[in-house]
């Protein structure tokens, strides 16, 4: 599951577009970050994108996967994270359209477990 300086430093070149991006080792791979939140992840040198139910078929049709990794107990456990297509790396333009995607996707779904937690507070 780990990920090579060399891969992440591309990486950081190929996200560069979005404005600031920080890549953070975690859990032996790596969190890619824009404005604090996880748009998309690293696992041995290979990029995935937050995705949700308005761009999993275009990670379908580019014959992409979810992430899946192996827990204690041997099961497998998906993630909201898809495989980049491969091509991305070769067309900077694109590797930005479906990064902004993903970081709006992540964004999104940060605001909606912000709202969740701020009903969730009693009233002082």
């Amino acid at each position: 599951m780990a990920s090579s300086a060399g891969f992440l430093a591309f990486l950081d070149e190929q996200l560069a577009g979005l404005g600031p991006v920080s890549i953070r080792r975690m859990f032996g791979g790596a969190g890619v970050f824009a404005d604090g939140i996880m748009f998309a992840l690293v696992s041995d040198d290979t990029l995935y994108f937050k995705v949700d139910e308005t761009t999993c078929a275009d990670f379908e049709a580019e014959g992409m996967g979810a992430f899946t990794y192996a827990t204690k107990d041997g099961r497998n456990t998906l993630m909201s994270y898809w495989r980049a297509p491969e091509r991305l790396f070769d067309e900077p333009d694109e590797m930005l359209a479906w990064a902004r995607k993903a970081l709006a996707i992540a964004r999104s779904a940060d605001a909606r477990k912000a709202g969740k937690a701020s009903k969730r507070r009693p009233a002082r």
